[in-house]
């Protein structure tokens, strides 16, 4: 799980660059500047997702169901975030409707909060 961690990190801060790129150089012409403000928020919160993957990847041992899930639920609530975040900013430029994902956003963002304050409890519990 360590080793997932912290490729699934690295991956995420990897797209993210890129992503943030392309928002940025090809993005302006295509979508609103409402669409586009959306789509670096997705960036900026896959980025912080990605920097929070590596360090818990470095100080978690994984011996725990609750270490692992730490891991999981920021992976699963990223992917989840700003994914849809991408699909819902793009439905314009392709001419496709991804409503139904809206409501579907903030679910992967509950699971980053969880994420969140499950590390807040692990380092409370172990004094780190």
């Amino acid at each position: 799980m360590k080793t997932f961690t912290l490729v699934v990190g690295a991956v995420y801060g990897l797209l993210s660059v890129i992503l943030g790129a392309f928002g940025a150089h090809a993005l302006k012409k295509v979508i609103s500047a409402e669409k586009l403000i959306s789509f670096e928020t997705g960036v900026r919160y896959q980025m912080y997702s990605a920097l929070f993957l590596l360090i818990v990847g470095y100080i978690l041992k994984f011996e725990s169901p609750s270490e692992k899930w730490i891991s999981i639920l920021m992976i699963a609530g990223t992917f989840i975030f700003s994914f849809s975040i991408y699909l819902l900013s793009m439905s314009e430029a392709w001419n496709m409707n991804f409503k139904f994902l809206g409501p579907i956003t903030p679910i992967g963002g509950l699971m980053m909060i969880i994420s969140w304050a499950m590390l807040i409890f692990y380092f409370l519990k172990n004094r780190i």
